[in-house]
């Protein structure tokens, strides 16, 4: 019999495409390796200068979302953290407007300004309302630094992925488009793509966490982990 004649039942089809996904997200998962904190723990920065966010999504509010999300879960690790409004207003007053010329302005200058032991570097990949087939995503994306201002040493490094949406399987693949398409209108009416930012920084940058940062001097538990 001819291949071009045979023909494979819809469930049958189903049953293996879903296989073929579920493979290939498993080959998109990589196991986390533990990270050597040596250096972390021999630098005990106190103050931590956070810098502003490298936007690589196509969504213009990244940068500022993730800025203005960062302080929290890092001064409830113990830190003390330049206030945002003082950082940006001093990169604005030296002509500095683009987050990419501020990550590259030299930690001796970074120091000589703002006197903090540390700064973290965020780079922002994914974040805002996607749609897709059959469901409206709010994702964020990011990876982060963290670098002793005095010595130029890497103290620490994390990534993280967030997303929250919402499948709809009553009334058939049209109810789920329609119910996607409305999804996505009101994710961007309420402006969700801030609370995904706020809770990717606190899963990037809460103490406590395996391959978080570290607890500060500034918390109870500083020093045991």
């Amino acid at each position: 019999m001819s291949m071009s004649r045979i023909r494979f039942p819809f469930s049958t089809f189903r049953v293996a495409a879903l296989a073929g996904v579920s493979l290939l997200l498993a080959a998109c998962v990589t196991p986390q390796r533990n990270l050597d904190y040596t250096a972390y723990r021999a630098s005990r920065p106190r103050s931590i200068l956070v810098m502003p966010p490298v936007n690589r999504s196509p969504e213009i509010k990244a940068s500022a979302s993730f800025l203005s999300t960062a302080t929290v879960p890092l001064a409830e690790a113990g830190y003390y953290v330049i206030p945002v409004t003082l950082s940006e207003e001093t990169f604005r007053q030296n002509g500095v407007t683009v987050a990419d010329e501020a990550q590259s302005i030299s930690l001796d200058k970074l120091h000589e300004i703002f006197g903090a032991d540390a700064a973290l570097y965020l780079t922002v990949d994914r974040f805002g309302t996607s749609y897709r087939l059959v469901e409206s995503v709010v994702e964020a994306s990011a990876a982060a630094r963290l670098v002793d201002i005095r010595s130029g040493e890497e103290l620490w490094k994390g990534q993280v992925y967030v997303s929250t949406g919402r499948n709809n399987n009553s009334g058939g693949l049209i109810g789920m488009l329609v119910s996607a398409a409305i999804n996505q209108i009101v994710n961007t009416l309420s402006d969700k793509s801030y609370g995904v930012a706020r809770s990717a920084n606190y899963q990037l940058l809460s103490g406590g966490h395996r391959n978080g940062v570290l607890y500060g001097p500034y918390h109870p538990q500083f020093g045991t982990d």
